[in-house]
């Protein structure tokens, strides 16, 4: 089984912050960083670190060569990792001295992939090979459809939420990775008992593996729920939390690991990843999370 995550790479500049900003405020920040993030990135970081061997798939712009330093670094396949003009994407990150952040997004060169390009990534897999998405770039739909098409392996974080999921066809997707926000917006509930009813109910033969935030995460599949508490930690920069918890899920999947384990360890590492300042910079690797 080969592994594609076709996604975003953004440069975070994050800026601590005393409180997140009300409309209207304005506030000082203490100091400002910048790393490589994006969901897609983070999320390829993730997998290597967990030791998977991924292809980063996407588009950087001309700016993009510290993306190419990253994914290199991490044994991160480029190949399917094109370049275009103009600026990458980037994102603006609030981070508060909780650890909690607030994020704006500049799409930048994720917001320009193209249908050849998508074909040309996709003719390097095929059947029982794994895509994962997020809702970074732009020709979602396309991407979903045509990888379906193909018989891979549909795994979609639906981050963030926007109209451009409805044009989806989210019965081709074969696992599911949300939050509590998005589990809201997917199916009108807000109680995770009730999302998770509705998840089975609009797309039974998915499975779905709901995060929450301090209160741990639940699994859904066969028929079957399975609870992950949280780790307790010194929370630091929650930005990548949920990335690395579907990079290391992902990686247990393509180890055929009982869902049971996948979730402790999926736990353990977002643990690790919140404790660490940064968003690529702050996932764990595998011989951290076992130790």
């Amino acid at each position: 089984m080969k592994v594609l995550n076709y996604g975003s790479l953004n440069y975070d500049y994050v800026y601590e912050v005393d409180h997140i900003n009300q409309p209207g405020e304005t506030q000082s920040c203490v100091r400002r960083n910048v790393f490589c993030g994006g969901k897609g990135l983070n999320q390829s970081v993730a997998l290597a670190r967990a030791g998977v061997s991924v292809y980063q798939g996407g588009l950087t712009g001309e700016d993009g060569q510290m993306f190419l330093e990253v994914c290199r670094e991490n044994g991160i396949d480029t190949s399917c990792l094109g370049r275009v003009e103009g600026p990458s994407g980037h994102a603006v990150i609030q981070l508060d001295r909780s650890g909690e952040n607030c994020i704006l997004i500049y799409g930048g060169a994720n917001q320009s992939q193209t249908r050849e390009w998508m074909d040309k990534t996709l003719d390097h897999f095929g059947e029982g090979d794994l895509l994962l998405l997020q809702n970074e770039v732009n020709g979602l739909d396309y991407l979903i459809d045509q990888a379906y098409a193909k018989g891979m392996v549909i795994v979609l974080n639906p981050s963030p939420w926007d109209d451009k999921l409805k044009a989806c066809d989210l019965k081709k997707v074969s696992v599911f990775l949300i939050n509590e926000v998005e589990g809201g917006q997917i199916t009108g509930e807000q109680e995770p008992e009730r999302i998770l009813d509705k998840m089975q109910q609009l797309y039974p033969d998915a499975q779905t593996v709901l995060t929450l935030g301090s209160k741990g995460a639940i699994w859904q599949g066969r028929g079957q729920r399975v609870r992950q508490k949280a780790y307790k930690v010194d929370v630091v920069d929650t930005t990548a939390a949920g990335d690395t918890f579907t990079g290391y899920f992902i990686a247990g999947m393509t180890e055929h690991m009982p869902v049971e384990e996948n979730m402790r360890r999926a736990a353990r590492a977002s643990a690790i990843a919140v404790s660490r300042m940064g968003a690529a910079p702050s996932i764990p690797a595998l011989s951290e999370v076992e130790r």
